[in-house]
């Protein structure tokens, strides 16, 4: 065992045990530099009779674990072999297993098993779709770690495997019994996503009844006739998670992940009460259709006549006034804002003028009444209302045209300008949320960069938290489906890290800042579309210029 007190690969001390299992002590550590605590897992020779087959289950898990980023998963950051022992340093995970919650206090609210079902759905799905995809096989409470916060965090990759879709006959007995699906008993079939599925059925079936189906000598008792109080809908989506025939169940984590944000819905009291509203609205939509028709016809001219007119008008656009006044016409349609952001942007430059059309838009746009007044129009509330995803269309053109195009010295307005454009449409888009993110993240760091006082330990602790924003854009854009979002963020952190690379070398530890790079690179070299080459080429070169810049960096400071 490792001595309290100890440094462990020249930078972890051990500060106090936190738990042990059959072949392994975890041990709690911290990297006294960066004031950060993590966990330290050894595995050592004595007691464990074929110690190189442990050494080689390990050696996969945490290959897998270093290739893997997300929010849900701890990330393994050190590995240190020896010829007895193997130490394997990794997030320290704060909270117990959810095996030990129902243990201590029985059944689950179902409010909470879904908050953490949808969680876990979030990480299968992001493993179900690397290439290959991993499947993890153990699904169960006593692999899944409850934070103070409600964060459920998915531990031992043991038994997960990568797909093969030739790999027939690959499935031995591996699972727990209770949670494991049929496929997983020998010659029964090849397991896929949808035996995660099936395991996390039996997961949530333990948590939200306190039954264990490892203890059940029969198949599980539907839901309500354990607890009456609990949702209809709840029952039949864990119904269909563990079918026995994997046809029957969920095909994609996104399949039951939909599912599990509107179980209430699926309720047949809710189904009824919608029939029964549907019945009414229909008897007074038959009244009211009677009294629009004679007016219907007259106005149907006239929304013709802006109609042609709009088109016309739009035909003729070829400078920002003329785009504006279009708008004006139709404030409700989105051709011409997209017209507008083109033109704005096809010299591949904003400058600070073109930049006040677009507060302009933010503001209202003036326009004369019947009567001669002038009057504001709140145009973007009304293509918000009548064309929300031309609405969020457009936000994403006028933040990226700020954002990747303003050519202006005052970079802050730049950076306060895209995240208010992308923040008007964040909850709605993941590249939006991304962007802004971003956004805010550049605009600090412009701030300190740009802070004529002296690097105190306050401004550490900022960079410090700078820098976890940094990995946690890079999780959330490895889970972007958005290729051209992407490919802008792994541009703007290469030149994050050439700006900044020192500041954040000193909070985070060189190795972070390579853990980022690596991930970036990898990232690349799974984009496959032909045509975005040269820009690949062109970020790997400047990719390879910090990692130079940052080595040089170091080897100045070890001198």
């Amino acid at each position: 065992m490792l001595e309290i007190g100890s440094l462990v690969g020249g930078k972890y001390k051990i500060l106090n045990v936190v738990g042990r299992g059959g072949m392994s002590v975890v041990y709690l550590a911290m990297n006294e530099r960066a004031n950060k605590q993590w966990a330290v897992k050894e595995v050592t020779r004595e007691g464990v009779t074929d110690f190189q087959r442990v050494r080689q289950r390990l050696a996969v898990e945490t290959d897998m674990l270093k290739r893997l980023s997300h929010p849900n998963l701890p990330s393994i950051v050190d590995v240190i072999e020896e010829e007895e022992t193997l130490l394997i340093v990794m997030d320290y995970i704060q909270g117990n297993p959810l095996s030990r919650v129902v243990e201590e206090s029985g059944a689950q609210p179902q409010e909470s098993v879904v908050s953490w079902a949808r969680q876990l759905c979030d990480v299968l799905g992001y493993l179900h779709t690397r290439r290959p995809p991993i499947i993890y096989r153990d699904l169960k409470p006593a692999n899944i770690m409850l934070g103070p916060e409600g964060k459920v965090t998915l531990i031992d990759f043991g038994t997960a495997r990568e797909f093969k879709e030739t790999g027939l006959g690959d499935t031995a007995w591996l699972g727990t019994p209770g949670y494991a699906a049929p496929e997983q008993f020998g010659g029964l079939g090849q397991t896929d996503e949808r035996t995660d599925i099936y395991c996390l059925g039996a997961t949530l079936y333990h948590l939200v009844t306190g039954e264990n189906p490892a203890q059940s000598r029969r198949e599980m008792r539907p839901l309500r006739e354990i607890n009456p109080g609990l949702s209809g809908g709840l029952e039949k989506i864990i119904r269909k998670c563990t079918r026995l025939d994997p046809r029957e169940r969920y095909q994609s984590a996104a399949e039951l992940m939909y599912d599990l944000e509107h179980y209430r819905e699926m309720e047949d009291r809710y189904r009824m009460r919608q029939k029964r509203r549907l019945a009414v609205f229909l008897g007074a939509l038959t009244l009211t259709v009677l009294a629009w028709g004679v007016s219907l016809w007259g106005h149907m001219g006239a929304l013709r006549r802006l109609q042609e007119d709009y088109v016309y008008r739009l035909r003729l656009c070829a400078d920002p006034e003329s785009c504006l006044e279009t708008v004006l016409i139709r404030p409700g349609r989105r051709e011409a804002y997209l017209k507008l952001a083109e033109l704005l942007t096809e010299d591949f430059r904003l400058t600070y003028e073109e930049m006040g059309i677009l507060r302009g838009l933010q503001a209202g746009l003036e326009e004369r009444d019947a009567r001669g007044y002038l009057r504001q129009t709140d145009v973007l509330a009304r293509l918000s209302e009548e064309d929300p995803e031309g609405y969020g269309e457009v936000c994403l053109r006028f933040g990226e045209a700020c954002l990747f195009y303003y050519d202006v010295a005052l970079e802050r307005d730049r950076y306060l300008a895209a995240s208010e454009w992308f923040g008007r449409v964040r909850d709605r888009y993941p590249a939006a949320g991304i962007y802004c993110d971003m956004a805010e993240l550049l605009e600090r760091l412009y701030q300190y960069g740009n802070a004529r006082v002296k690097q105190t330990a306050k401004l550490y602790e900022a960079y410090g938290e700078l820098w976890e924003r940094v990995e946690a854009l890079q999780r959330e854009t490895e889970r972007s489906g958005d290729l051209d979002c992407r490919l802008q963020v792994w541009s703007l952190t290469v030149r994050m890290l050439a700006d900044y690379g020192g500041e954040f070398a000193e909070v985070a530890g060189e190795a972070r800042l390579e853990h980022v790079l690596d991930g970036i690179q990898d990232g690349m070299a799974g984009v496959e579309e032909r045509v975005l080459a040269p820009d690949l080429e062109a970020l790997g070169e400047r990719l390879e210029d910090v990692r130079e810049k940052l080595r040089w960096a170091g080897g100045l400071e070890a001198q």
